[in-house]
């Protein structure tokens, strides 16, 4: 088939989100075409418990994908595949015919952090982890079980002790990413990425990756409860079940293809496929993520090296809590609360008036200093206790300097964490960059993406405050759903992954403004200083 044939060829691509699923038909070179987004609830409880019913996110990816499809802006015919990329570390558990057992705990979910603190106590501990339990599981796995409790193992465990019954009749517990495999496929199966994160994998030969069964006997879970069928995100699982695409419009027999969680295809979607060449997103939360040949594990930063997406590839992992999330909080908890009745259409673009505040505050907000932690911290500290603030707050500000902070805040958190990641990588770099030496800068430019890489005044603050050149991936909300789409292209055999970084188009390139080097320096290290102060009043306070 020509080139020619081939450009007009598309992806149902599907990007699972905590807020909820967006479908997009995307074409096999990453154009974004017609997308839509359906919002499913997040079920909080006391205690921490954070849960969604994964019948509502079915119920949205039919709906969105459906619209898409029947949009008519391309032919049913030149749908030649289906990809998806769901949020990472939920547990679904289901019986032998693929029904949900109860609500998924997402990656929200802290209730199985009394039962990390028992597995992990022991008479030699580092920062409340067992020294001997992690040292094994860092050399066969990558990382092992936080103490926060958001790992899907915790989630097992607590599942088995709170409710036995549907741990006795679980049939097998899958990643979110699985389960809507599994409902496009009817197939139990799992990938390299996604099962990651359960620390039961050794990937120490990245071409030979198993299960490690003496860690699943440390945990006294059940191992025929996890999926045998392990496979790289761009191999076939098979067609559609025949229901599913009569059901959406599409063609008998169309692909699907594993695809990978968020953080995996957001990196792909990003542009960042070569090693060492990394991207931000920010969302909810946010990451920092570059692609490594190496296995490699930061236990006391909570990053390490794990499966990429990239058959043979490892990327470096991490995340932080909350991003965009401050921002979402200051719009729904502060300015325009529920509880004033305020109808929905009076609060329009919001973002854009934040945006518009922000551009007239002057760098650093008047000293004012705001930190993210609004539900505690995964990196570069792993601190379920540690919550955010204000500080330096006086008479002479005003809400204007309270949004800029906020804005400012998360690029220092994205900052604290770069810092580390640079320190990561930068011996494997100038191992492959001979002339390079340790006073170069490792990453000198970042890709951009997620919702929050939209503003443009936001891309401009992380690139002074992080003094690097932000590059604006054009519609980077769809970077996780062109992720997708660019893992169906390599798994069809429509592209290779060394075409993709020039298939990305940027919107703008923000420069650092040396003008604003110094207060954000100033700022960035009593930034830091504020955790190391108060990490122990939030410990008091929240455990």
């Amino acid at each position: 088939m020509s080139d020619t044939e081939n450009s007009h060829k598309y992806i149902l691509a599907i990007d699972h989100g905590t807020q909820g699923p967006k479908s997009a038909i995307v074409s096999i070179k990453g154009d974004v075409i017609d997308w839509a987004y359906q919002e499913v609830p997040i079920l909080a409880e006391k205690g921490g418990g954070v849960e969604q019913d994964p019948d509502d996110w079915w119920n949205a990816i039919l709906t969105t994908a459906k619209k898409v499809i029947n949009s008519g802006k391309v032919s049913v015919e030149d749908i030649v595949g289906v990809c998806n990329s769901s949020q990472w570390s939920g547990t679904v558990a289901l019986d032998k015919d693929g029904n949900h057992l109860m609500n998924s705990l997402i990656w929200m979910d802290t209730r199985g952090a009394p039962y990390m603190k028992k597995f992990h106590k022991s008479l030699i501990q580092v920062s409340g982890y067992s020294a001997r339990k992690m040292l094994k599981f860092v050399r066969i796995t990558g990382g092992g079980p936080s103490l926060s409790g958001k790992d899907p193992i915790a989630h097992i465990l607590w599942i088995k002790d709170k409710r036995p019954d549907v741990y006795d009749n679980t049939y097998m517990f899958l990643e979110p990413q699985d389960f809507i495999n599994l409902k496009f496929t009817g197939k139990f199966a799992a990938s390299y990425a996604s099962i990651q994160m359960h620390t039961l994998v050794d990937i120490r030969d990245i071409n030979n990756m198993k299960y490690y069964n003496k860690l699943m006997k440390m945990f006294k879970v059940n191992p025929d409860k996890f999926p045998t069928d392990l496979r790289w995100s761009t191999d076939i699982l098979g067609p559609l079940k025949d229901e599913v695409a009569s059901e959406l419009g599409l063609n008998k027999g169309v692909q699907l293809i594993m695809g990978a969680p968020d953080l995996h295809a957001a990196t792909i979607g990003s542009g960042a496929i070569r090693d060492y060449e990394g991207h931000i997103y920010i969302g909810t939360s946010d990451w920092l993520i570059c692609h490594v040949p190496y296995k490699k594990t930061d236990i006391f930063h909570n990053m390490g090296s794990f499966p990429a997406a990239i058959r043979g590839k490892y990327f470096v992992a991490n995340e932080q809590e909350i991003a965009g999330g401050a921002l979402q909080f200051l719009r729904d908890k502060i300015l325009y609360h529920k509880d004033e009745l305020l109808r929905e259409e009076q609060v329009p673009d919001v973002y854009k008036i934040l945006d518009r505040i922000v551009e007239k505050v002057p760098a650093g907000s008047n000293n004012l200093i705001f930190t993210p932690w609004l539900i505690g911290e995964r990196a570069p500290v792993d601190d379920h206790a540690v919550r955010g603030g204000i500080y330096n707050l006086s008479l002479e500000m005003s809400r204007e300097h309270l949004i800029r902070a906020i804005f400012e805040g998360v690029a220092y958190n994205v900052r604290w964490l770069h810092m580390y990641v640079e320190k990561f990588i930068q011996k494997w770099k100038m191992k492959a960059n001979p002339g390079m030496t340790k006073k170069d800068v490792v990453m000198p430019e970042l890709s951009i993406i997620g919702g929050g890489a939209t503003s443009n005044v936001w891309c401009q603050i992380f690139a002074d405050v992080l003094n690097r050149t932000i590059k604006q991936v054009k519609d980077p909300i769809q970077a996780n759903a062109r992720g997708a789409a660019f893992i169906a292209s390599v798994g069809l055999g429509y592209l290779t992954w060394d075409q993709i970084p020039d298939l990305i188009q940027y919107s703008n390139i923000f420069k650092p403004n040396p003008e604003n080097r110094a207060v954000y320096d100033k700022l960035f290290n009593e930034f830091t200083n504020i955790y190391k102060i108060m990490k122990k009043t939030h410990k008091r306070l929240n455990t």
